[in-house]
């Protein structure tokens, strides 16, 4: 491990993050993210474009009538256009307008974007860079410089990338950037350019790494062993095409990993949810894979690991995962061993896990199961009322007698679902009519408006998530279907799962271990 230092984390997700296709943020989206990063300790929060649109100079105007504790707000803009005067240029007006006090400006530092995409040369590149920093200087603007395409710039004509940077120092930046802008570099050489620059230039140094060759991370880990000291990325890792660096990653890497000042031990618990709310606002599923945030990321499937980490975690697992405001899920699957069921008995207190006999019961029965279509590690509350059946422990809160679907298309053009539903609840025949927006939505409309008069917990529940998978696409319309259901009552999630080549049966059996999971919870 390192000796312990200071990296400062400048974030650019309400900027950078947004140019990622599907991802986009309203207005209040934008501020809400930039004060859950205050909190969050991030020292920096890159806003937005002000000459680009009209929403990022709404959120400048917004911003400046809250207080930020930990954060500054930046402001990101292009240095003047060629062969303008820098105070008449409208994009350095609109950075001066959102009143910020850090300006974070990007230059050309590879001749072939100043020839291709500036269409000017290098000396009057170089003299856009100077004055553009040297205004905001005089308007006593803290400026972060990112160096664009810096890496791909020194790896063509290293004496002019390293004149770019010399420019902006001299003009007075206070932070020059080192932007792997199309994401293309190696990790060896990104360690091998930033050795040679923190040779020739004295100044503080930043990474900014793009991820197109899956190495964004790796640079800005790379970049902070080699004791850069401001690191730019994304939550999540949103950004253009292949993404930034995920701070999500790298921010836990730095403080646990490598021992480097970045935020709080306290503050990293916040990640996990940092990382799904910022999925929540973007209308974005998020990545269970994720390392250290994901749903996925500290899971155990095979009975081998499961086993292992019930003697010591270290075994499989990196770190603690509540460090990172995660947790630990042994998954039940066909997979799984009698360490998974032990544990799980364990984990939801039934109290059943000292029968050896039971468990091996009970892991028959999912594998069985299983081989029917059905997945248990993705439906626990299904799992659950299965050992409850299992065991002899389950009380049967009512009993079925039929149900009845029906779909009409009425005369004004809309499309009607009705149910019909028969239960004995109590010794009372229950006899309910729904319409639902669907099938499956009527079917439990009649199923609450049987039940709730019983049970009035019923209230407090509802439809979560709805999935669907075909399980065997060749056999067209007559494929077997599985439906996950995911609940909630506000305290507690739960999934069940149903199995069945009748999709709207299939809804109907999960639908039911969802009720019957949540009343058992309460009974």
């Amino acid at each position: 491990m390192m000796p312990r230092m200071k990296v400062k984390i400048y974030d650019t997700t309400l900027r950078d993050g947004i140019q990622a296709e599907g991802v986009s943020f309203s207005l209040l989206n934008k501020v809400e993210i930039a004060q859950e990063l205050d909190e969050l300790g991030l020292d920096y929060i890159e806003g937005g474009w002000p000459g680009s649109n009209p929403k990022d100079m709404e959120f400048f105007k917004k911003i400046r009538k809250l207080s930020f504790r930990t954060s500054k707000i930046a402001a990101f803009g292009s240095t003047r256009r060629r062969d303008k005067k820098v105070d008449v240029d409208p994009s350095i007006r609109a950075l001066l307008e959102a009143e910020t006090h850090v300006v974070t400006l990007f230059g050309k530092s590879w001749v072939f974007h100043v020839e291709k995409a500036l269409k000017t040369d290098k000396e009057e590149n170089l003299r856009m860079i100077e004055d553009s920093v040297n205004f905001f200087k005089r308007k006593r603007r803290e400026v972060v410089f990112d160096a664009e395409h810096f890496f791909d710039g020194y790896k063509a004509d290293p004496q002019y990338a390293l004149k770019t940077l010399e420019v902006a120092r001299d003009a007075g930046a206070d932070c020059l950037v080192l932007c792997d802008s199309n994401g293309s570099s190696m990790p060896f050489e990104v360690e091998k350019i930033i050795g040679e620059v923190k040779e020739r230039i004295e100044a503080p140094l930043g990474m900014h790494a793009h991820n197109d060759a899956g190495m964004a991370v790796a640079n800005s880990i790379v970049a902070a062993r080699k004791n850069i000291s401001h690191i730019q990325g994304t939550i999540n890792g949103y950004g253009e095409r292949c993404g930034n660096a995920d701070l999500c990653v790298v921010i836990p890497n730095l403080k646990l990993k490598l021992g480097i000042d970045c935020i709080s031990r306290q503050k990293l618990k916040s990640f996990t949810r940092i990382s799904h709310l910022v999925n929540e606002l973007a209308n974005l599923i998020p990545n269970n894979h994720q390392p250290y945030v994901g749903r996925s990321s500290f899971a155990h499937k095979g009975g081998i690991h499961v086993s292992a980490i019930s003697r010591d975690r270290k075994t499989y697992e990196h770190i603690d995962p509540t460090l990172v405001g995660n947790k630990r899920r042994v998954l039940i699957s066909e997979l799984a061993g009698k360490s998974n069921i032990i544990y799980k008995l364990k984990e939801k207190k039934l109290g059943l896990e000292e029968k050896g006999s039971f468990s091996k019961r009970i892991i028959d029965r999912i594998k069985e199961l299983e081989n029917r279509g059905y997945e248990f590690e993705g439906a626990e509350g299904s799992f659950e009322l299965l050992v409850k059946k299992a065991s002899g422990s389950y009380e049967k809160l009512f009993d079925l007698e039929g149900f009845r679907v029906t779909v009409e298309k009425r005369d004004d053009g809309k499309l009607i679902s009705e149910a019909t539903v028969k239960l004995r609840v109590k010794g009372k025949l229950m006899h309910t009519v729904a319409e639902g927006n669907g099938p499956v939505n009527a079917l439990d409309n009649a199923l609450r408006k049987a039940l709730e008069q019983d049970y009035p917990d019923l209230h407090q529940m509802h439809l979560a998530d709805y999935k669907v998978r075909i399980l065997d696409t060749k056999a067209g319309t007559r494929a077997k279907t599985r439906v996950l259901i995911e609940s909630s009552d506000g305290e507690d999630r739960w999934s069940t799962v149903g199995v069945s080549p009748n999709i709207i049966e299939a809804s109907w059996e999960a639908l039911l271990d969802s009720i019957e999971y949540k009343l058992l919870k309460h009974s």
